[in-house]
């Protein structure tokens, strides 16, 4: 019996080692995939797709070691081979539990299979890089490598407090086309905030205190960026979880997303996952969550990834959506996430990638919020979040400007003490201007008010301004008739929310929109 167990111990300790460690991909004839199953569902599962792959993979290898072109279709076949393999590495490790209980002679033919599929995998993930990284190079293509939009390693130093400060960061030069590309951008976010954080509160060095995890993490500075901003940490099962609870049926939510050390050797795993979930426990959730998935590799074009889960019992969704979002992720990404009753829709900056009608299948019982990171390089890859903001509403203005004849926002966004509008604002002055568009008779006055920090005199000032330029926009972006718009500001005379909070100052910097 001492042997059996011995055996059994060896072969799993074997087991893991073929399921982490590193395999050479390099090989001198075509892998031969096994005869015979296993009987083990999850390892002929992971055999099986692992060698589709593969062979999918050795075919366009062989074609290019022949001097064969590869066509625009191939490089596509070999972009969706690569996004496969992420959820055969997710799955890879859950295998081991499957193996549990069984025969000796069962799991040692189980090894020898896998075996054969993680030497299959790994040729197939290396050589499918190799094959996509040649053919940018060949096509002159950008490989959408920007070292200049995100920090060095050695960009972490310490203040007189001894808090981490991150200097000598140059802000990305194309974090933005300009306004004009978020002409056509329609999301908007919700009139009334629940929760809103740019850890501006918080000391550097510290966990915000509007937030819970079972990990670590800290609020950092970046000397040329605006901001505190906070930093998630990467691991098995951790989450962090903003102070959030009770979700309407109709909400949006927004974050900004900034990255350090992001490169072509990213693993195709790195993610960044949004649950929203039924509890504020570090699980998923218990009975009900849904779940977004964020890509943050390089050398490849990789999926976000969507699923739902509700009654225990599985979800109808769990999708993988082609989006190349590699040089949004390092150049300062904004997120905005609105759902309304059943639906649900994912913008990255002003491109929807994710539009489900029925997502979220049971209303109601879905009402906190977790992000969770992983297979990020510890120390190397890093990814900070700011300006979280947890809004009810989302609704169509225009509706309400033509029934109420006014509307109040908050979701109109501006540079910090600037007339700057931030491009992802755009949504709400677009239902504006197709209310203007609809009705030629209609005039608005555009009234900008601020939170109070600053003098009286300086917000006064700041608050026109920024009313001046939503007209701007109105005038420039949607060809709208300057003579059919007035402005005004009231600074921060006219506050609706308290003043003490970073919520409430969210609520305070609004502008208004009255039919005239």
């Amino acid at each position: 019996m001492k042997s059996i167990r011995c055996v059994r111990s060896i072969i799993a300790f074997c087991i893991a080692s073929l399921l982490f460690l590193t395999v050479s991909h390099a090989q001198t004839k075509k892998l031969k995939r096994p005869k015979n199953t296993v009987g083990v569902s999850s390892v002929d599962t992971f055999v099986s797709e692992s060698f589709d792959i593969y062979e999918k993979v050795y075919k366009y290898d062989g074609y290019a070691k022949s001097k064969t072109p590869l066509q625009d279709e191939d490089f596509d076949s070999l972009e969706s081979a690569l996004s496969d393999l992420e959820g055969l590495s997710d799955s890879a490790p859950d295998i081991l539990g499957d193996l549990d209980g069984l025969s000796v002679i069962t799991q040692g033919r189980a090894t020898l299979s896998m075996n054969k599929a993680k030497k299959a995998l790994k040729y197939s993930i290396t050589t499918a890089k190799d094959l996509l990284l040649n053919k940018n190079k060949n096509t002159g293509e950008p490989q959408k490598e920007n070292s200049e939009s995100s920090t060095s390693k050695n960009d972490i130093n310490k203040d007189e407090s001894t808090s981490p400060v991150i200097t000598d960061n140059e802000l990305p030069e194309n974090i933005s086309d300009g306004l004009e590309a978020y002409s056509k951008y329609d999301f908007v976010p919700g009139d009334k905030v629940l929760f809103f954080d740019d850890f501006s509160q918080d000391f550097v060095g510290d966990f915000p205190s509007k937030w819970n995890t079972n990990a670590s993490g800290e609020v950092v500075k970046f000397n040329k960026i605006d901001g505190n901003w906070f930093e998630f940490k990467p691991g098995y099962n951790l989450y962090y979880i903003p102070d959030v609870k009770e979700l309407p049926e109709d909400y949006t939510i927004e974050f900004d997303i900034l990255t350090q050390g992001i490169s072509q050797q990213t693993s195709s795993t790195a993610r960044l996952n949004l649950f929203i979930s039924d509890n504020d426990k570090f699980t998923t959730g218990t009975e009900h969550y849904v779940s977004a998935s964020i890509p943050f590799g390089q050398f490849g074009v990789f999926n976000i990834r969507m699923s739902n889960y509700f009654n225990r019992g599985g979800g109808a969704i769990n999708s993988a959506i082609k989006a190349d979002i590699r040089n949004e992720i390092k150049n300062q990404p904004h997120i905005a996430i609105s759902v309304t009753k059943k639906r649900y829709r994912l913008w990255v900056n002003q491109t929807k990638y994710v539009d489900i009608p029925r997502f979220i299948e049971e209303l109601n019982v879905l009402n906190y919020i977790k992000f969770h990171i992983n297979n990020f390089k510890d120390g190397e890859e890093r990814v900070f979040i700011r300006n979280l903001k947890v809004a009810e509403g989302g609704v169509d203005l225009r509706r309400k400007l033509l029934s109420e004849g006014k509307i109040s926002t908050n979701g109109i966004l501006f540079d910090s003490g600037s007339a700057t509008i931030q491009p992802q604002s755009l949504g709400i002055v677009r239902q504006i201007s197709q209310v203007l568009v609809q009705d030629e008779s209609i005039k608005l006055n555009i009234i900008g008010h601020t939170d109070a920090d600053g003098s009286d005199t300086a917000n006064l000032k700041l608050s026109k301004a920024r009313a001046k330029a939503v007209k701007e926009a109105l005038i420039n972006i949607y060809k709208v008739s300057g003579d059919r718009l007035e402005t005004d500001g009231k600074g921060e005379s006219e506050p609706v929310d308290d003043n003490s909070s970073a919520a409430g100052k969210a609520q305070n910097r609004r502008v208004e929109f009255i039919k005239i």
